[in-house]
């Protein structure tokens, strides 16, 4: 299952309830504001590492640069852009938005 998160770890609690769901083999897509947590730093970071043993971690390019944030990505994170967003959809048979 493909897991998409599109709000702050700052704002919401939505990453950690997916990061909590979120079983082996899945994914999780970093959108919008979600891509703050795949930064150096973030109050997620941590988190989002342990999840990576189990579980691919994606943030969307574009909403990582229109924030400044491009420069920023902590290791094992993998960026898409657009295309690589409908592949991910296309590849996993169903998906979930964390709101």
């Amino acid at each position: 299952m493909l897991h998409i998160v599109n709000k702050s770890p700052t704002e919401r609690n939505a990453l950690y309830s997916c990061l909590d769901t979120v079983q082996a083999g899945g994914a999780v897509l970093l959108i919008e504001d979600g891509v703050y947590a795949a930064t150096r730093g973030s109050a997620a970071e941590s988190k989002l590492r342990a999840a990576m043993a189990s579980v691919e971690v994606y943030a969307l390019a574009p909403d990582l640069e229109a924030r400044g944030m491009a420069n920023s990505v902590s290791e094992g994170v993998k960026l898409v852009d657009y295309g690589g967003f409908v592949n991910l959809v296309a590849k996993y048979s169903t998906c979930q938005s964390w709101l």
